[in-house]
């Protein structure tokens, strides 16, 4: 008896050891060298791909925004700032149901097949709105030449970057809305393209978030 109590004592003390052992390597020691490496090596990746504007963070370069005017009243959906380049639709976003207090968003596609009506009239909607939006005197935008991304949402819903054809078309306006000229505009445009990664990898983006914090330091200059 004594040596099966003996016996059993052991095997709890090895076990707790182990427990012990395994808790600090993989939960302390294990995750703070990961958490030096990425600090020492990749800080802003570590940080979240924080974006600052006027010495404070205003966003994730890895999430986009809206840019859009308040409410009015009785109003479901605000109306578009358009003094500010303007995202992809973020149609895919849910509301959130549980935590009210914040009203936080979540992350998600539409889910809606290639020919659901529902989508279908989404996607001529955002194509009037945007010819709409984007057509100023002097210069008008062609059904024909909205780009597939300034009518749809992402995959997550929260793409930060647009394409530089979208980009591109709303430099007239946002050079009327603003006081700037086209050339001026265009130029921002151009200076926030990034290529492909590793030159042959994706294709080419405009962070929206970058491009209106460049915008708005070039209108405080003007």
């Amino acid at each position: 008896m004594n040596n099966s109590v003996s016996n059993t004592a052991r095997l709890l003390w090895a076990g707790l050891r182990a427990l012990l052992v395994l808790t600090l390597v993989t939960g302390v020691i294990y995750p703070l060298v990961v958490t030096g490496i990425a600090q020492g090596i990749f800080p802003g990746k570590a940080n979240g791909s924080e974006i600052k504007a006027d010495g404070k963070v205003v966003g994730s370069s890895l999430i986009g925004q809206s840019y859009n005017l308040p409410l009015k009243k009785g109003q479901e959906t605000p109306d578009p700032d358009l003094k500010w380049f303007q995202g992809r639709p973020q149609n895919g976003l849910g509301t959130n149901s549980i935590n009210t207090q914040y009203s936080l968003i979540l992350s998600g596609a539409t889910n809606l097949s290639a020919d659901s009506k529902v989508l279908v009239q989404q996607v001529k909607d955002a194509k009037a709105a945007v010819v709409k939006d984007n057509s100023v005197p002097g210069y008008t935008v062609k059904a024909s030449a909205v780009p597939a991304d300034a009518v749809t949402s992402s995959g997550s819903g929260l793409d930060p970057d647009i394409s530089p054809a979208y980009a591109d078309i709303q430099v007239h306006r946002i050079a009327e809305k603003n006081g700037l000229s086209v050339a001026q505009v265009q130029k921002l445009v151009d200076e926030h393209t990034d290529g492909r990664t590793l030159g042959f990898i994706g294709e080419p983006t405009v962070n929206v978030l970058e491009l209106n914090i460049a915008l708005k330091s070039l209108v405080n200059k003007s």
